[in-house]
């Protein structure tokens, strides 16, 4: 019975009992998604504090203004390189596996996907990297805007740090909030197998496992690309800076089943910040790289939108030559990067990608809106794999990461 006490094992019964829930009483997904929903406000709630405070005292505290410019680029540089790297294992599996062969497509007028051409047309790109900047901090606050969080919790750390042994009494009081909004985000997390029960409880009951019988194939194809970009591609990337992928894996068990019960990142994007500060990573290098990690490096997203593309072209008996697979990974280079800062991303960016393609008709959308749910797990969860292992080897690139404690945290090994 005393494993009944261990988080992750409650949240992998919650999972479990959604899925039944969800299976046998099928009306009860409206309350399952409210009950995921209030969890996952829960957390966004500190989301937004956190990142400031972490962000000024690391860099105000004792951080280096320099460091805070260089790991920003490394990390733009590393998001850009393996994001890369993940379509290119996208597009190689799905060209392989060709999931979209045999799939038989009858078009059929659709609120949802009139709604998200509509939202598509109206992104513009350009505009995402100048939202960066927020007009009104309150705003950005109100609205939890990650990046644009970020960005101004820079320029204070700058700003109070600029004022030398003056700013030490209000950085003290910094340290002490952000000691005080983790200890709510312990008692927050304490909730999450409720959280992920009321997500997994949605899924099921709301999309049922009806849509597996015809686009399993995409499903299947999507993991089995998952599973090898996190033990291939990110393992190589571990064995290089002689880290551990297996047990950092283990050492955020919890996060992960989280992730996946809720279909959201973002749910433990304060949580992974705490236990990745415990590890032995600095604060300000783990304050810099998650957050903007959140919205630049979305490893899962990016081969779902990937793979997206080339099935749908597979649907339509589409052969795109290799110069036209160029131009999506191209595309998407740029569109996958807006992501995580649009509502109902996934759709709206492979709708716009579709659109700067065009080549596949936009009326194929139609076929993933009932399996796009089941995917959604895998996406988060690549992405927050992705985040935490970026994280970890950019502090270890800069001597901002304390092995002797990485060990004894991470890996239970005793520094001799």
């Amino acid at each position: 019975m005393k494993y009944l006490k261990v988080l992750y094992i409650q949240v992998l019964i919650g999972i479990v009992a959604g899925v039944f829930v969800g299976w046998l009483f099928p009306s009860f997904a409206s309350t399952g998604k409210l009950i995921s929903e209030t969890f996952i406000n829960m957390i966004r709630m500190v989301i937004a504090p956190v990142i400031f405070f972490t962000i000024v005292s690391g860099v105000a505290g004792v951080g280096e203004i320099k460091k805070v410019g260089r790991v920003g680029l490394k990390s733009l540089i590393y998001f850009e390189v393996v994001t890369s790297l993940a379509l290119i294992i996208g597009l190689l599996t799905a060209n392989i596996v060709k999931p979209g062969e045999g799939v038989p497509f009858t078009h059929s007028a659709n609120t949802q996907l009139t709604e998200i051409s509509t939202k598509a047309n109206e992104v513009n790109w350009g505009d995402f990297f100048s939202h960066i900047v927020p007009s009104n901090i309150v705003d950005a606050f109100a609205k939890g805007d990650i990046l644009q969080v970020l960005f101004f919790s820079i320029l204070f750390a700058i700003g109070l740090k600029s004022m030398g042994a003056a700013g030490q009494s209000l950085l003290t009081s910094f340290e002490k909030i952000n000691k005080v909004l983790f200890n709510v985000l312990n008692i927050i997390m304490k909730l999450s197998p409720i959280g992920a029960f009321g997500g997994m409880a949605y899924t099921i009951g709301k999309f049922g496992f009806a849509t597996l019988a015809v686009l399993g194939k995409l499903m299947l194809t999507f993991y089995l690309t998952g599973i090898l970009f996190i033990f291939v591609v990110l393992n190589l990337v571990c064995r290089y800076y002689k880290i551990n992928l297996w047990k950092l894996l283990v050492y955020i068990k919890e996060e992960i089943l989280i992730v996946l019960g809720a279909s959201s990142s973002e749910a433990v994007l304060p949580s992974v910040m705490q236990k990745l500060t415990v590890a032995g990573c600095e604060k300000e290098v783990v304050g810099l790289v998650i957050p903007t990690g959140y919205s630049f490096n979305l490893d899962g997203t990016t081969i779902y939108l990937c793979m997206s593309v080339i099935f749908l072209a597979q649907v339509f008996n589409i052969n795109l030559s290799l110069a036209q697979q160029l131009t999506v990974i191209g595309i998407l280079l740029l569109t996958s990067k807006g992501a995580a800062g649009v509502a109902g991303s996934g759709f709206i960016v492979l709708a716009s990608t579709l659109t700067a393609v065009k080549v596949i008709p936009l009326e194929g959308l139609a076929l993933l809106i009932g399996v796009d749910r089941f995917m959604s797990e895998g996406r988060a969860i690549i992405n927050f794999i992705g985040n935490t292992i970026a994280t970890v080897i950019i502090a270890k690139s800069e001597n901002a990461l304390d092995m002797d404690k990485y060990h004894q945290v991470v890996e239970m090994k005793v520094s001799k």
